[in-house]
């Protein structure tokens, strides 16, 4: 029986909190990446985002991206490796703290936005985050772009690795995702993002933007906790993976 997990961008939107839209991704999920209050959150919205995943039994993971909450971490900056190294370890070290305190252990670090799609393709980026998080902790899964350099430099640093496929973004006949500019890049219909996860599952591919299927294999599907019904795209993609005998699990060492 196939498996696999399915993880979810959070702590990023204090109504999301509020409103009930997190703990409603929670019941269809089986990890989340927790924004560790570079591009968004704060030590509150970490702490009450642990606490739901602790209640949900999802695991947990930390989500650096860069320090630009004006652009939400959208944005390409230039900034030299190090400093790189240095913002993920703090952020991650901040998501840390309040885990321990609630009893909390990071399973993984998936980077955020920008710093992701640049790691992406830039070797000298995927190693200042592997980096970063070896000043940290050495037993956590690094989790990236399916095909992409990023994961070869994170087994490159000695961490275990995760492939990544997106089960609401749109992909580019190369691998990469469609860039948000475009209007189609984000799959915000359930039935459609259910389908492309069923795809990506079963048969290992993808139909990229110029409808060309390309390969793309996976350890990890990912949704946008910020999508506008998200919890409803969850909730599509959970039963279309069930009602095809895949069982889904968080990825633990």
């Amino acid at each position: 029986m196939k498996s696999i997990d399915l993880n979810c961008d959070m702590g990023e939107l204090p109504e999301a909190i509020t409103d009930g839209t997190q703990e409603a991704l929670m019941q269809h999920v089986t990890s989340v990446n927790i924004a560790c209050g570079g591009h968004a959150g704060d030590d509150r919205m970490m702490r009450a985002t642990i606490e739901q995943a602790l209640r949900h039994h999802v695991a947990i993971g930390a989500h650096p991206g860069y320090e630009d909450r004006a652009n939400f971490g959208r944005i390409e900056l230039q900034i030299a490796p190090e400093e790189i190294s240095a913002s993920v370890e703090r952020q991650i070290r901040a998501l840390d703290a309040i885990a321990r305190d609630c009893g909390a252990r990071i399973v993984h670090v998936k980077p955020h936005g920008a710093l992701y799609n640049e790691a992406a393709r830039d070797r000298a980026i995927a190693r200042a985050i592997a980096e970063g998080v070896r000043r940290w902790r050495t037993d956590v899964i690094l989790i990236g772009l399916a095909g992409s350099i990023m994961l070869d430099e994170f087994r490159a640093a000695g961490f275990p690795t995760a492939a990544e496929a997106f089960a609401d973004r749109r992909y580019e006949s190369d691998g990469s995702l469609r860039p948000r500019k475009f209007r189609d890049a984000l799959l915000a219909d359930p039935q459609q993002a259910a389908a492309q996860a069923l795809q990506i599952v079963e048969h290992s591919s993808v139909v990229a933007s110029n409808v060309a299927t390309i390969p793309l294999s996976a350890q990890t599907l990912c949704l946008h906790g910020d999508t506008p019904g998200s919890p409803g795209i969850a909730a599509a993609i959970h039963r279309q993976l069930e009602a095809a005998h895949i069982t889904l699990a968080a990825l633990l060492r």
